[in-house]
């Protein structure tokens, strides 16, 4: 068996990866700078004060990765990197970097989806079978996406406003608490119940589509309702109501899936797979399926070039190339490569 070294590069939104990945499923180093503490003050990310960000620690990442995976340019076949869809200054300093290297040490470029990489992260779990249906649920994604073969992405069905983890963070906003919202309103949420009965938006239309927007809506309205009474509402209730609007829908629709495409394996990735009220859902729903449901590492379901190598690994092997001229693309869309 041919083993390949993989070096990656992430920074599609406000965290600067670099990684090296072998064989892609098996992480010979990570490099994470994350910029949280520049944003939190902002409520969500900046765009420029991210890029600027990317800029200072790209260099030094590579340095990093390379060093505490023992190897020099000379071990590696292949550079991946974020395209997209992503910021698009963002986006620009990773692709920036990655042709920079690849260009200096002639090394193959291959230009790789940051939505693939969310859902290939379930290569570092144990080998994906196919056909096989994934759940991606991240800050600015929602998307339930059918596998038929390795490197095959059909989608089908995705939100139509807000993604959930964008939901979390407006809510979490209103509510006082910092960005990103997603962890304490998880935790919240297991520690009251669902008393405020939210709305569940498409959750039984005949579609694998998503809207978050009048759930966030119908949050804040009551939320400041409330306020405008001098009336205090209970947090926790609070957050366990928002989070299981959220979860309901995402299990029905992930169940109405699995009900018409029968499939190997349920993979969970993108920022909000960290969710414990998700993954419990998914989990129990799985019961009823001989499906086996793979949750990306919790450490993995954030951005991380890590899973930019495993699904560039095989854009590789199938023989994607990119070019000098490059560019980021801001709204890519799933390929099939």
């Amino acid at each position: 068996m041919i083993v390949s070294i993989i070096l990656s590069f992430e920074s599609s939104a406000d965290e600067t990866s670099v990684a090296v990945v072998k064989d892609g499923n098996k992480i010979l180093s990570n490099e994470i700078a994350t910029q949280i503490k520049s944003h939190q003050r902002f409520g969500g990310i900046v765009p420029e004060v991210a890029s600027r960000h990317h800029i200072e620690r790209v260099t030094i990442l590579v340095d990093e990765a390379l060093a505490d995976a023992n190897i020099t340019y000379a071990d590696i076949d292949a550079i991946a990197v974020t395209y997209g869809p992503g910021l698009v200054g963002s986006l620009l300093i990773g692709v920036t970097a990655a042709k920079t290297i690849a260009w200096a040490h002639n090394i193959p470029l291959v230009p790789t989806s940051h939505l693939a990489g969310h859902i290939m992260a379930a290569r570092f779990v144990k080998p994906i079978e196919y056909p096989a249906l994934a759940l991606l649920v991240s800050g600015g994604h929602t998307e339930l996406v059918y596998l038929p073969r390795e490197g095959a992405f059909e989608v089908l069905g995705e939100t139509r406003d807000d993604a959930a983890g964008e939901s979390y963070d407006k809510v979490g906003r209103v509510m006082g608490i910092a960005y990103p919202a997603g962890k304490t309103i998880d935790e919240l949420a297991h520690q009251g119940k669902d008393t405020f009965n939210f709305p569940r938006a498409m959750e039984n239309d005949g579609t694998y589509e998503f809207s978050f927007s009048g759930l966030k809506s119908a949050f804040i309205n009551t939320y400041h309702n409330a306020q405008q009474r001098d009336e205090v509402l209970n947090k926790e209730n609070l957050a366990a109501s928002f989070q299981a609007a959220v979860v309901d829908v995402l299990v029905n629709k992930t169940a109405q899936a699995l009900d018409h495409y029968p499939v190997k394996q349920l993979l969970l990735g993108g920022g909000v797979a960290a969710n414990q009220g998700l993954r419990t859902a998914l989990a129990n729903l799985l019961a009823n399926y001989d499906t086996e449901f793979i949750p990306v590492p919790l450490k993995l379901a954030g951005d991380n070039a890590a899973m930019i190598g495993a699904a560039g690994e095989i854009f590789y092997r199938k023989g994607r190339r990119g070019t000098y001229d490059l560019n980021a693309d801001p709204s890519l869309e799933f390929e099939e490569y």
